[in-house]
Formats: C-alpha cells, structure tokens, sequence
C-alpha cells in the first residue's frame, strides 16, 4: 500500500533533509484537508494526498512514521491575484500545475518560466521490519537526522 506525502518547499528549505526513490526516512505526518491543496495541484490530484509531513512542532505528540520513498515529483504553480478575489493577495492560479518528476529533493529546484516551485508529492509505503536477503531490514537504511546518508 502507498501514501502520496505533500511536502512543502518552505519546510525543506529551512531545516529539512534530502531524500530521494530507495531512501528510508522517519517523518511525522499530518492529515490533510485536500481542499488546501486544490488551487495547486487540481482537485482531483489533491484528493489523493494522505498526509503532509511536518517538522515543525505542529505534529503535538504524534510519533514519526517510518517510510521508503518510492517517487518524486517536484510541485511548480503561478501564483497571482485570482481573478474575481476581493483582495490583492497572491494565491495558487487554478490550472497552472507543473509536475516535474525528480531523483532528489532538496527544497531547492530549478526555475521554469511563469510558475514557482512550491513543493513535493511523494509517494511512500510504510517501512517493514522485513528481512532483506542481504541480512538488514527496511528500517536499518533510516537515513539518520542531521545527515544524507
């Protein structure tokens, strides 16, 4: 079974660790409304978002799940005043999605022309504590905190 993981730029950018497809990582997560996603990624693609991962307190007492990353997938949006808005705060334009899939995440991407990179779709599967033929587990590839081993 997979989740599909919202990870925000802004997240990565200040504290978070890399991760790419194979990496195992200990994340706290958080349900999510998918209508706070919707102006970004459709509505439809929004629906499919489980969980968004949180390192910034806001997770309480929840204690961290151990997933592998199996998929990336980079999140770029125009953001401008919507039309019909009564204010001049810029938001998510509707329709204006671009997925990039990527073999890394760092909270930092390439520019593209007339959006902004707002962050990550990752598919994960929860970790087992199987056996592997090589005599480790899932768990034992954790990538540690602080580091991008």
């Amino acid at each position: 079974m997979t989740w599909t993981i919202w990870v925000d730029d802004w997240q990565m950018q200040c504290c978070g660790k890399s991760f790419a497809p194979g990496d195992v990582v200990s994340w706290t997560l958080l349900e999510v409304d998918p209508e706070d996603y919707a102006d970004v990624v459709g509505g439809e693609r929004a629906d499919g978002i489980d969980f968004r991962e949180e390192h910034h307190g806001q997770g309480g007492e929840r204690a961290p799940t151990v997933v592998e990353v199996v998929s990336v997938v980079e999140i770029h949006c125009r953001y401008g005043v919507v039309p019909g808005a009564t204010d001049t705060a810029n938001r998510p334009v509707p329709g204006t999605t671009v997925l990039v899939p990527v073999e890394k995440a760092d909270g930092w991407a390439e520019a593209r022309p007339d959006v902004s990179f707002t962050g990550y779709l990752v598919t994960v599967r929860r970790a087992a504590d199987e056996l592997r033929s090589d005599g480790t587990t899932v768990a034992d590839r954790l990538v540690p905190p602080g580091g991008d081993e």
